[in-house]
């Protein structure tokens, strides 16, 4: 199929980084949300983040405003199930993924691929659920989405081989590099990584060291980039849980146990960099560890 328009459900962080990398390969994108300002602040996002790439030399000034103009957007579902390609990145919770699904299946036009954004959710449950099992599948960004070359596609056990050409063709396009994986809980990237960050508040939790010793530790000591607690703070602390949710009652092994302290934090509402708070504080002019 020639995927020629795209319609993205969901303008946060996820969806405004889906919608620039699309438009700025060639697709004809059209971005949905439930809220007029959540639409207006990613279209900001979106220019200031390609003007940043002006800025550096990586993008003409006509490519940028080419992208910009390859982009509508939209309360409604009805434009969204006119395209060809449906990438749904609502917040990672499957009863609000499904009400979207169920309200905008009957929109969509018969040779639609629909697909999920989802960084852990079962692709066959919620494949199931719609009127086109065959036809859908997980189209797993990495965060932040300009920047990751990294793309997961997800077969559900229905999900058919040229919805997967399709999808593959579209990655390739994007410049981006496709990872398949099988339909478990987390698939590749969550599964690992998830778990290693739950492990890093297990140990604030028990005390064997603070905030800043933790990311130090890793960062130093094992050469990542992040510190684990501040990633966890990047990627939000609330999908982190959802993620160690889902391995936990998906697999049913206690090593996938949330962290009671991590559960403690998303209850306080410190959900990371998006709510100013997390393991760190992001309120002042500096982050400053919250423990």
């Amino acid at each position: 199929m020639d995927i020629g328009s795209v319609g993205i459900i969901g303008a946060g962080q996820m969806g405004n980084g889906i919608a620039h990398v699309m438009a700025l390969a060639g697709y004809d994108v059209v971005l949905n949300d439930v809220s007029q300002e959540a639409l207006d602040g990613a279209l900001g996002r979106i220019e200031k983040n390609l003007d940043r790439q002006v800025s550096k030399g990586k993008l003409e000034q006509e490519m940028r405003d080419a992208a910009v103009a390859r982009i509508s957007t939209t309360l409604e579902l009805d434009p969204v199930g006119q395209c060809d390609l449906v990438i749904e990145a609502a917040t990672e919770r499957e009863e609000v993924k499904q009400k979207i699904f169920d309200a905008l299946v009957p929109k969509l036009k018969p040779e639609t691929i629909l697909t999920s954004n989802t960084s852990s959710i079962s692709i066959t449950r919620l494949a199931s659920r719609t009127d086109r099992p065959e036809r859908f599948m997980g189209f797993h960004f990495m965060n932040p989405v300009p920047v990751m070359s990294l793309v997961e596609l997800i077969r559900g056990i229905a999900t058919d081989q040229e919805t997967y050409e399709a999808c593959l063709a579209v990655v390739e396009k994007l410049g981006k590099t496709a990872a398949s994986a099988e339909d478990f809980p987390a698939f590749i990237v969550n599964r690992i990584l998830v778990p290693m960050i739950n492990e890093a508040v297990y140990t604030l939790y028990e005390g064997v060291g603070n905030v800043s010793s933790i990311d130090e530790a890793m960062k130093l000591g094992a050469n990542h980039p992040m510190g684990p607690l501040e990633l966890a703070d990047f990627i939000g602390l609330d999908t982190c849980l959802a993620i160690m949710n889902v391995l936990h009652d998906g697999l049913a092994d206690t090593k996938y146990r949330p962290c009671p302290l991590l559960t403690k934090y998303v209850e306080a509402g410190w959900l990371g960099r998006k709510a100013g708070r997390g393991f760190y504080d992001y309120r002042g002019d500096t982050p400053v560890p919250t423990r």
